[in-house]
C-alpha cells in the first residue's frame, strides 16, 4: 500500500464529509455570485432563493451515517429550489444530489440501495414523461439521466473495490496469524523436548544423589553437578527458544560478534555485502545477541533468494539504549506481502522487547529492513 493511500485512510471520515460539503456548497453558491437575476438584476437574488441551497448541501455532512435519509433530504431541497425556476440562479450540475446518489451506492445497505434505485427510477420516469409533455428539453433530460446513472455506477464500482480491498486485508491478516501460530507451535514442540530432556536428567540424578551420599560422596557430588549443568543448559536453550532464535548451530550460540563472519560468508558466496558499524559495541543479553544475528541472517537469506540485488548494506548502529540494525538492498524491492520470514523477524524482535519494520528502500528502490533491539549501556 502506498504512503499516499495510507495517509488518505488516516483522515477521519467526518473531516472528509465536511470537506465534500464545503466543496458542494461553493459549487452551488457560485451561480449566485457569477450570474445576474433576470427578474431584478439590480437587487439580485434573495435569501429565500438561496435557502434551498443550504438544504441541498448541509445534509451531506451526515451522508455516511444515513445515506438514504440524506438522499431524500437533498432531493426534497432540490425540488424546492426548482420551484423558483426560472427566477433563480441556474444550476447546470446538481452536485449535491449526485454526491447523495453516489453515497447511497457506496455506503448504503442493501435495503437502502433498493429504495435509492426506486427513487431514481421514479425520477427518471417523471423526467421522461416531462419530455413527452415537452416540459424540459430532451438534452437536459438526457444529460441528467446520464449523470445520475454514472454517479450510481461509480458508487457501486467503488463499493466493489473497497469490499475486495477489505477481503485482501483480512486474508493477509489471517495468513500472518497462521504464520505466527505455526512458529509458536514449533516453539511449543521444541520447549517440550528441551524441558522433557532436562527434567528427566535432573530427576534421575536427584534420585541417585541421596543414595550415594554416604557410600560414594564423589558420585553424589557428580550427580548434583549434573543436575546443575542440565538446568543451566535448559535455561540457555529456553532463552534462545523464547526469543524465537531457531535451533543452535554447530559453531555455538549466534552473537553480534559473529555477524561480521556471516556477512563475509555471504560476500564470498557471490552476493556483494558491506558491513558498517557505528558507535561502541558492547555485550548484550544472550537473547538479544542471538536475535541480532538471526535478523541479519534472515535478511541476507531473503536477499540471496529473492532480491537479485547488486549491492547490500548492513549497518549496526550502537546507540545509548539500543542496537539498530539496517539491511538495505537495491534489488527487486518490497512486493507488499508479509512472508513467514518477515513474520519471524518481527517475532524475534518482539520477543526480546524490540521492534521491526520493513518496506521500500531509499527512493522507493530495493528493500529496507530496520530492527531496533534493546541494549542499554552498562
Amino acid at each position: 500500500m502506498s504512503t499516499t493511500v495510507r495517509a488518505v485512510r488516516r483522515i477521519p471520515p467526518l473531516a472528509t464529509d465536511i470537506a465534500v460539503t464545503l466543496a458542494a456548497l461553493a459549487a452551488h453558491s457560485a451561480p449566485f455570485l457569477l450570474t445576474a437575476r433576470e427578474a431584478d438584476p439590480v437587487a439580485g437574488y434573495t435569501i429565500l432563493q438561496y435557502l434551498p441551497v443550504l438544504g441541498q448541501v448541509l445534509p451531506l455532512v451526515w451522508r455516511r451515517r444515513a445515506p438514504l435519509a440524506v438522499l431524500l433530504a437533498v432531493a426534497a431541497a432540490t425540488g424546492a429550489y426548482l420551484l423558483n425556476d426560472p427566477d433563480t440562479a441556474p444550476q447546470p450540475v446538481p452536485y449535491a444530489l449526485l454526491i447523495a446518489v453516489h453515497t447511497v451506492a457506496v455506503h448504503g445497505s442493501r435495503r437502502e440501495r433498493a429504495w435509492g434505485l426506486a427513487l431514481l427510477t421514479g425520477a427518471a420516469a417523471a423526467q421522461l414523461a416531462g419530455v413527452v409533455l415537452r416540459a424540459p428539453s430532451a438534452d437536459t433530460t438526457v444529460r441528467g439521466l446520464v449523470m445520475y446513472v454514472a454517479a450510481w455506477a461509480m458508487g457501486r464500482a467503488a463499493a466493489t473495490r473497497q469490499a475486495h480491498a477489505r477481503q485482501l486485508e483480512r486474508e493477509k491478516e489471517m495468513e500472518a496469524r497462521r504464520a505466527v501460530e505455526r512458529e509458536r507451535a514449533a516453539i511449543a514442540r521444541d520447549m517440550h523436548d528441551i524441558l522433557g530432556h532436562a527434567i528427566s536428567l535432573m530427576v534421575v540424578q536427584a534420585e541417585a544423589g541421596p543414595l550415594a551420599v554416604r557410600p560414594a560422596p564423589d558420585r553424589a557430588e557428580a550427580a548434583f553437578d549434573a543436575i546443575a549443568a542440565a538446568g543451566r543448559n535448559a535455561m540457555d536453550q529456553l532463552r534462545r527458544l523464547l526469543g524465537l532464535l531457531g535451533e543452535e548451530s554447530s559453531e555455538g550460540a549466534p552473537t553480534v560478534a559473529r555477524i561480521g563472519a556471516l556477512v563475509e560468508s555471504v560476500d564470498r558466496a557471490g552476493q556483494p555485502v558491506a558491513l558498517t558499524v557505528s558507535g561502541t559495541p558492547r555485550p548484550l543479553p544472550p537473547d538479544v545477541e542471538a536475535a541480532a544475528y538471526r535478523v541479519v541472517q534472515e535478511a541476507l537469506t531473503n536477499v540471496v533468494k529473492h532480491a537479485r540485488a547488486s549491492t547490500v548494506a548492513v549497518g549496526l548502529d550502537w546507540r545509548a539504549d539500543a542496537l539498530v540494525i539496517d539491511v538495505v538492498d537495491d534489488g527487486r524491492g518490497h512486493t507488499g506481502g508479509a512472508g513467514r520470514g518477515l513474520v519471524g523477524v518481527r517475532e524475534r524482535a518482539a520477543a526480546c522487547g524490540g521492534t521491526a519494520s520493513f518496506g521500500h528502500g531509499p527512493g522507493r528502490r530495493g528493500f529496507a529492513l530496520s530492527v531496533r533491539l534493546p541494549g542499554a549501556a552498562a
